[in-house]
C-alpha cells in the first residue's frame, strides 16, 4: 500500500497523475526554498516583484495535491471500509511522517542548544525550547500537511454516503472561503497551515473530477491552449495583486495558499498541466517512489542544510539584491534542496529501510 502522494490508481489508467504529482512536489519544494521572509524589502521595486513572482508561480502545489488525493479517493473508498482505509494509511503514511517530523524536531533542538550553550553562552531551557519547536515543526512547517490531510479524510469518511453531494460541497467551500476572508480580518490565526477545515473542499472537488473525468477530459482536450494560458496568466496576475494588497495591510501571511486568487491560480495551473498532458518525467524522477520521501525530507534541508551552506558565502541581504541576482539566488536554493533531497530519497529507496519514506514494496532483485 502506498501513501497519499504515491497512490497508484488501480481502476483506470490516469497517466497524467504521475507527472502532475512530480511537478506539484517540485513547486512545494520551490515555494519553501524561495521564501526568505515576507517583509524584507524597503519598497515595491524590481527586487520585490522578482521575489513575489517566483513565490507565486510555485504556489499551486498544495491545492493540487489535495485535488489529486481526492481524485483517487473514489476507488479507495469503494475498495476498503473506513477502518481498513485509515489502517493502511497509518502504515504507509503516518509512520514515516512520525519518524521524519521527530528527526526535524531533534535537529532543531540540538542546533538551538549548541547555539545557546556554545555560541552565546546562555542557559538553555529545554522545556521552553521543546514547546516552541513543537509549534515550529507541527504548525509552521510542511509537516502540518499529514495531520491536516488525515483530518480531511476523516471528515469525508464521516460523510461517505454524501461524497458526491453538491450540498456537502457547498458547505466545504464555505469553510474554505471563511479562511480566505480570515486572511484579512484575522478572527483566528490566519496562517494557512492551521486551516484545519480549509482544504477538505479540494479533496471533495478532486472526487468530483474523478466521477466526471471522461466528460471533463474531452472538454479539456477540445479547448484551445490559448484559453488555458490566458487563464493561467490572468490568475497569476490577480494573485500577485492580492498579495501586494495584503502587504499594504501588513498581513501575517501575504502569500497565503487559501487566498481566493491563489485558489483560482492553482485550479488554472492544474487545468493547464492536464491540458499539456505527458511531461515524460516518470523515467528519471519516478514520482511514485520518490514524491512522498521528498515531501518528508526537503524541509529539513531548507531549515538545516541551507543555512550551513549560506553562512560561508557572505551574501548580501536578499532584500538588497538586484532583481536578477535575487531570482538566481532563489532558484539556486531550490536546486540545492531538491537535488540533495532527491538523491537521498533515491538512495534510501535502494535499501531495506525504504519503508521510512512510505515505500513498502520489496526491492526488485537484479
Amino acid at each position: 500500500m502506498q501513501n497519499l502522494v504515491n497512490d497508484n490508481p488501480h481502476k483506470r489508467n490516469y497517466t497524467f497523475i504521475d507527472d502532475i504529482r512530480c511537478l506539484a512536489m517540485m513547486s512545494i519544494v520551490a515555494d519553501h526554498s524561495f521564501g526568505m521572509g515576507d517583509y524584507i524589502f524597503k519598497s515595491y521595486g524590481a527586487g520585490f516583484w522578482a521575489y513575489a513572482v517566483n513565490i507565486q508561480v510555485a504556489k499551486f502545489g498544495t491545492i493540487t495535491f489535495f485535488l489529486m488525493a481526492g481524485f483517487l479517493l473514489g476507488d479507495k473508498f469503494a475498495e476498503y471500509t473506513p477502518g481498513q482505509y485509515l489502517g493502511r494509511r497509518f502504515k504507509s503514511t503516518f509512520k514515516p511522517w512520525i519518524i521524519w517530523s521527530l528527526v526535524f524536531l531533534v535537529a532543531i533542538m540540538v542546533k538551538n542548544a549548541i547555539m545557546s550553550l556554545r555560541i552565546y553562552h546562555d542557559p538553555y531551557n529545554f522545556g521552553t525550547d521543546l514547546l516552541h519547536t513543537l509549534k515550529v515543526v507541527y504548525l509552521d512547517s510542511n509537516y502540518w500537511f499529514i495531520i491536516n490531510f488525515l483530518i480531511c479524510i476523516g471528515i469525508l469518511l464521516m460523510f461517505k454516503r454524501q461524497l458526491y453531494s453538491w450540498k456537502l460541497g457547498a458547505v466545504l467551500l464555505a469553510c474554505t472561503l471563511f479562511y480566505s476572508v480570515n486572511i484579512y480580518f484575522e478572527w483566528i490565526y490566519p496562517i494557512h497551515t492551521t486551516a484545519i477545515f480549509g482544504f477538505v473542499f479540494f479533496l471533495w472537488l478532486g472526487a468530483q473530477l474523478h466521477k466526471h473525468w471522461e466528460a471533463l477530459e474531452r472538454e479539456i482536450r477540445s479547448t484551445p491552449y490559448l484559453i488555458f494560458v490566458l487563464l493561467y496568466l490572468l490568475t497569476l496576475t490577480l494573485a500577485l495583486a492580492e498579495s501586494r494588497y495584503l502587504f499594504d495591510r501588513t498581513s501575517q501571511d501575504p502569500f497565503n495558499t487559501l487566498r481566493v486568487t491563489n485558489i483560482l491560480y492553482s485550479l488554472a495551473s492544474f487545468a493547464l498541466l492536464v491540458k499539456i498532458g505527458n511531461f515524460n518525467l516518470t523515467g528519471y524522477f519516478k514520482p511514485r517512489e520518490t514524491t512522498y520521501g521528498i515531501y518528508l525530507i526537503h524541509y529539513i534541508m531548507v531549515f538545516n542544510l541551507l543555512p550551513e551552506i549560506l553562512i560561508h558565502l557572505n551574501l548580501e541581504n536578499p532584500g538588497d539584491m538586484p532583481a536578477l541576482s535575487l531570482a538566481v539566488y532563489q532558484y539556486s536554493r531550490f536546486l540545492v534542496v531538491y537535488l540533495v533531497t532527491l538523491f537521498l530519497v533515491k538512495g534510501i529507496n535502494r535499501t531495506r529501510f525504504r519503508w521510512i519514506i512510505g515505500n513498502n514494496t520489496a526491492i526488485a532483485k537484479k
